[in-house]
């Protein structure tokens, strides 16, 4: 059964755009985080897109955070089960990864 995906955009703690994700990114709902996501870029500054509370991560959602990532400044927050996907598709390379 699929978790259904929630988006809470907000400031975090020091005032930075955070987008906070929990359930699952797939293709059924890549269009809405990316939108959640373009709203939070819009307004300018850095922004953080916390993804400990997201236990799947398709291919459509990297590529939505690959999209934003070469023309943005990403920090992503990711929990250990998502760490390898980021490695092996190569966001690490592109956007600040921590893994928690």
């Amino acid at each position: 059964m699929t978790t259904a995906l929630t988006l809470v955009p907000g400031p975090d703690g020091e005032g930075d755009r955070t987008l906070t994700a929990t359930g699952e990114i797939d293709m059924s709902n890549a269009a809405a985080f990316g939108s959640a996501l373009d709203r939070e870029l819009a307004e300018g500054g850095d922004v953080t897109v916390d993804l400990t509370g997201v236990t799947y991560l398709d291919s459509a959602g990297v590529a939505v955070l690959f999209d934003r990532a070469q023309s943005h400044d990403l920090r992503l927050v990711a929990p250990r089960l998502l760490g390898r996907v980021l490695q092996v598709s190569g966001l690490t390379r592109v956007a600040e990864v921590t893994i928690r």
